[in-house]
């Protein structure tokens, strides 16, 4: 019997029981969207962190430093996120948290924005709702990506027939317990990931001989594999594994580090914020999630990619296979397969609350605002488990080539997010004069920015202007116009006066 194939059953059974058991908690819209506000310090904080990394955490990463060393964005790229998600626990969560039960108690990022500027247009609440739904099939299909390289590396089955599967199986639990089913599967999804990538670094590591041997060897390859200036790049076509094109420069540098900017907008982690039972318990997450849930997954995929520069005789083919093809190669296929089921994890974790938070942008912000705003809570709980459906489907569709990236997905869904609600979110917790044009112009600049870079042809990334003149239209578009209503600003000092 195949010691893999029976890890990964009986953590997917784990999952599924989740889900069934979740299932019986769920009452009301709330409950599925976010779980009531009950998560206590723990499940948030690792829940904050498994959905955040996704797929992207053990292939995509690994794969880029496999492919580059601390070369090209490797090393910039932990570093921006590192201290991204450090400003934005520290900053963010606790007034997140506070603000959307004063605002009528928001359940969703854009209901946040309506109720916040009190937008009797709803033009706020669209507007969210509609680059919530565009970006996040870019993200929900690089999940199913991961999901199927993972089957198809692992097992050696059909690419499309692993997509399938891994569909069914995200789809089957966040159909059913919705937002108490994908945190607590979250808890134990980003403890397995950090656990994964912590012993298979440590020992990657002393099997090598220590960091300075590790370092040594891949001197001896290439030196610019130990230069994080240098621009590697890997080409397997032309049969050249690691070759340096000179140094990264400017752009490139400033470019990995403006993935940091990317968490202040991330609708699925800020709702992990807008769920913690209280406010007060912010402080406890925050020191979880950023020492066990980020820095070391973080840097240990780092290591984990080196290693397997120094490990394999022949270029892999798909560099984000060198995780997957890395602990098959040194383990025991029982120890294997708790690993990979790591992999299915990172996958697990940010595609259900992807797809969770899709639904509740279509459930709660078109369904019952302009369809049935009488509906029962019952229907809504059962409308938002059909749009899962309905978005799972559509994610599938844009994965079916199989030439697929999931880095390149990630990279413009997390640019697309950043640029379009970060800016929006950081004005609205935080300056008093921002106003409803102000928020509307900045998620519109920002999200169209991300949209139409690429058109430029400049290698910046899109994450950089799209934050910069979302965050200009913002302050143009609040000062110009009317200033914000008595009412608004009580609000704003009522939740500044929280501590």
């Amino acid at each position: 019997m195949n010691a893999t194939l029976v890890t990964f059953v009986l953590y997917l059974l784990i999952m599924i029981t989740i889900g069934i058991i979740t299932y019986r908690m769920t009452n009301t819209l709330s409950d599925y969207v976010l779980g009531g506000r009950k998560l206590n310090s723990w499940v948030s904080a690792f829940s904050a962190s498994a959905s955040d990394f996704s797929g992207w955490l053990l292939i995509g990463l690994p794969g880029a430093a496999y492919a580059a060393g601390l070369g090209t964005w490797s090393l910039w790229i932990a570093v921006g996120l590192a201290i991204g998600a450090m400003i934005n626990w520290q900053f963010v969560a606790k007034r997140l948290r506070i603000y959307t039960e004063y605002t009528n108690d928001s359940i969703t990022l854009p209901q946040f924005f309506e109720n916040r500027f009190h937008d009797n247009s709803h033009l706020l609440r669209v507007v969210s709702a509609a680059f919530i739904l565009a970006f996040f099939l870019f993200y929900t299909a690089s999940g199913l990506v991961a999901g199927a390289k993972l089957f198809q590396g692992t097992f050696e089955i059909d690419y499309h027939m692993a997509l399938v599967v891994g569909a069914i199986i995200i789809v089957a639990y966040t159909f059913l317990g919705g937002f108490l089913a994908v945190s607590y599967t979250d808890f134990i999804q980003g403890a397995l990931m950090s656990a994964a990538l912590l012993f298979t670094s440590i020992y990657g590591l002393f099997k090598v001989g220590g960091f300075g041997e590790l370092f040594n060897k891949l001197g001896s390859i290439d030196g610019s594999l130990i230069n994080a200036f240098a621009d590697t790049s890997y080409d397997q076509a032309a049969g050249v594994l690691w070759e340096s094109a000179g140094a990264i420069g400017a752009v490139g540098i400033i470019s990995a580090l403006a993935w940091g900017l990317g968490y202040f907008g991330q609708p699925h982690i800020l709702a992990r914020f807008m769920a913690i039972r209280s406010h007060k318990e912010v402080r406890k997450a925050r020191l979880i999630s950023v020492t066990l849930g980020l820095v070391i997954p973080l840097y240990g995929a780092l290591i984990v990619g080196m290693l397997g520069i120094t490990t394999f005789d022949q270029a892999l083919a798909d560099p984000e296979q060198v995780f997957i093809q890395l602990v098959q190669f040194i383990y025991d296929p029982w120890v294997a397969g708790f690993l990979l089921a790591a992999v299915l994890a990172a996958i697990m974790s940010t595609v259900d609350s992807q797809l969770l938070v899709s639904s509740s942008a279509l459930t709660e912000d078109f369904y019952r605002r302009y369809l049935r705003k009488e509906a029962s809570q019952r229907e809504l709980v059962w409308f938002g488990r059909i749009s899962v459906l309905i978005i799972a489907i559509i994610a599938l569709i844009l994965a079916w080539n199989e030439s697929s990236s999931v880095l390149d997905l990630v990279s413009y869904a997390w640019a697309g997010f950043g640029a379009t609600f970060g800016p929006a979110i950081l004005f609205s917790l935080f300056w008093r004069r921002t106003s409803r044009n102000g928020a509307v112009a900045g998620i519109l600049v920002g999200g169209l920015t991300v949209f139409l870079w690429p058109l430029t042809g400049s290698a910046l990334y899109e994450m950089v202007p799209g934050f910069i003149l979302s965050s200009l239209a913002i302050v143009i578009f609040s000062l110009i116009g009317s200033s914000p209503s008595k009412e608004i600003l009580e609000g704003y000092d009522k939740v500044s006066s929280v501590k």
